[in-house]
């Protein structure tokens, strides 16, 4: 039987992780692209090989691991190297985020996606987290430690607010408290949770 698969859409700093925390504490499985990128690119795996044999050890921190934070302002900054490793990720973490829904033991489960808009065909339906973007500039600025003008190219090489809240089935906007956030999914885990049980009942 395949599961109910809600995905979870943002641009960066609008608080994806903040809200996927929220229904894991709820008992829903969380499928994570950024997990999974994290997993296809370990040390001394495939994809971790090819990618620093072409961008060098430039982008490895001092335990030989690859720093993301090197690396994104890379590949932010010259397009054709975004493609490049995207070429070498994407196939892989598809393959993992795939793994990682078929063994979700949870009613439902949640597929977050760091990158694109819309629904990919994994998804029954779409939930889009947004914030305004000096709520997002002033999030990646303190978490990250990036330059104002940093975190202006990532947002910029993202689909826009616009593309964004196009196709949602589900919206929550983050700009308040943790408190106010849980309080906005509540009613969208009964949601899912009744769509779920409603699937299987019915196929």
């Amino acid at each position: 039987m395949k599961k109910f698969v809600v995905g979870l859409r943002g641009g960066i700093g609008t608080g994806k992780s903040s809200v996927s925390n929220i229904f894991e504490s709820l008992g829903i499985d969380i499928a994570d692209a950024d997990v999974s990128s994290r997993n296809v690119m370990r040390q001394g795996g495939r994809v971790f090989t090819k990618v620093v044999d072409h961008f060098g050890k430039v982008i490895l921190d001092s335990s030989g691991a690859i720093n993301r934070s090197v690396l994104r302002k890379i590949v932010f900054s010259e397009p054709e190297e975004k493609t490049f490793l995207e070429n070498q990720t994407v196939p892989a973490i598809i393959q993992d985020l795939m793994k990682t829904i078929q063994h979700a033991s949870s009613e439902y489960v949640m597929l977050v996606l760091s990158t694109g808009i819309g629904k990919t065909s994994l998804m029954d339906l779409l939930l889009v987290v947004d914030a305004k973007k000096e709520t997002q500039i002033e999030r990646v600025m303190k978490r990250d430690m990036n330059s104002n003008e940093e975190v202006e190219a990532i947002i910029s090489s993202q689909p826009s607010r616009e593309d964004r809240l196009k196709e949602n089935d589900d919206l929550i906007l983050n700009e308040g408290s943790l408190a106010d956030l849980e309080r906005q999914v509540m009613p969208l885990h009964k949601k899912y949770l009744d769509l779920a049980r409603a699937k299987e009942l019915h196929g």
